[in-house]
């Protein structure tokens, strides 16, 4: 005869036990993920910008450091003054010169002493828009306050959009300089901040993988950084050299201005298309020459989409298209440090998947061609 099953109580009072235990330290452990991230979170951008600053300056730190004598410290503050000196400064006084000439402009347009000098002759003689563009033009020069008044509505969103502007570019100048300051820490410490992610790598991936994809993840970084801050650099340069050739004033001041519109990934047309409004204007040039020149500075200004894809995947271990796709990705969808972020991670996961392929080619067994075919 069979016996009755009776279950074993004591087990199932332990199995229940050690799972209620279990299931009370997991949650215990997501609410503190969940406070740490609450509490770190507004300091967030800050410490990615700091991280993504001293992983792509860290190799120019150590050359310094190794030209005084291995003084980590020095090399850093040496580093942080030179980027404040010659990025944060200038940039603060464009900014600063951009607010006061909007805030003149708002103050003479209300005062009525605001005046548009009459329109060039030739203006009229523009294919398409030439006659609507001179009367409009006309009308403004003539009678200011009427045409201003036609078009209050559109000047006062201008004005609010355009201080908004510059109210962002200073916050953004401020949270860069701390960035700053916190990258020159992190290269500070830098031998002991790599020993902490080549660890933490290990511990996620493994040893066999965990340097591989350290490696990786700092050489995309470094390649994201020199593609927006090189690109940025040459097509300054391209832009600088269009201007003298066609004549534009301020052509130096221009080619600044490009550099660092180039760094936050802000179009050249920003610079290129007031020059050629500029040129067409004065009535300085011939036809022919106006149009050459307009041509050089629309290609100087696009010279980034070709720029771009040759330099963000250099050096790094991933297909090029791989790190594009994941730096454009990112910054549609989080701006300019998700480029960063988005190229980086797509990377890391194209080579843990393709690690994840290779694993499973070595160890399908092969075929025993000892058995008998049938």
């Amino acid at each position: 005869m069979n016996r009755p099953f009776k279950p074993d109580l004591a087990l199932e009072k332990r199995l229940s036990d050690k799972l209620l235990d279990v299931f009370i330290r997991a949650g215990l452990v997501i609410a503190l993920v969940m406070l740490c991230y609450r509490i770190f979170s507004p300091f967030l951008g800050l410490m990615m910008w700091a991280l993504i600053l001293a992983i792509t300056l860290y190799p120019l730190h150590q050359k310094l450091a190794g030209s005084l004598g291995g003084r980590q410290g020095r090399a850093a503050t040496l580093l942080v003054l030179a980027g404040i000196a010659l990025i944060v400064v200038p940039t603060a006084l464009l900014a600063s010169s951009m607010g006061d000439s909007i805030h003149q402009l708002i103050g003479s347009i209300k005062d009525n002493t605001f005046a548009i000098p009459a329109p060039p002759a030739k203006v009229a003689d523009w294919p398409l828009v030439g006659e609507k563009l001179a009367a409009a033009w006309s009308m403004a020069h003539s009678d200011l306050p009427a045409f201003m008044q036609k078009l209050q509505p559109q000047i006062g969103d201008l004005a609010k959009k355009a201080l908004g502007m510059v109210a962002s570019i200073g916050s953004g100048m401020l949270m860069f300089l701390f960035s700053f300051i916190i990258a020159g820490v992190i290269m500070a410490f830098g031998e002991s901040g790599e020993r902490g992610a080549r660890a933490i790598f290990d511990r996620v991936v493994g040893k066999a993988r965990g340097e591989e994809l350290n490696t990786l993840s700092t050489a995309t970084v470094r390649a994201v950084a020199m593609g927006v801050i090189g690109v940025a650099f040459i097509q300054a340069i391209i832009v600088g050299l269009a201007l003298l050739v066609a004549g534009i004033p301020w052509a130096g001041v221009l080619a600044l201005l490009m550099l660092l519109l180039g760094i936050a990934q802000v179009p050249a047309l920003l610079i290129t298309l007031p020059a050629i409004g500029y040129m067409w204007t004065m009535g300085d040039y011939e036809t022919v020459a106006a149009v050459s020149y307009s041509v050089l500075l629309v290609v100087a200004g696009m010279a980034d989409n070709v720029l771009k894809p040759l330099m963000l995947g250099r050096g790094v271990d991933a297909p090029m298209p791989v790190v594009l796709l994941g730096a454009l990705g990112g910054m549609a969808a989080t701006g300019i440090l998700g480029m960063f972020v988005g190229a980086t991670l797509l990377a890391l996961g194209y080579q843990i998947f393709m690690g994840w392929v290779e694993a499973r080619d070595e160890v399908e067994p092969a075929e025993d061609d000892s058995l008998p075919v049938a």
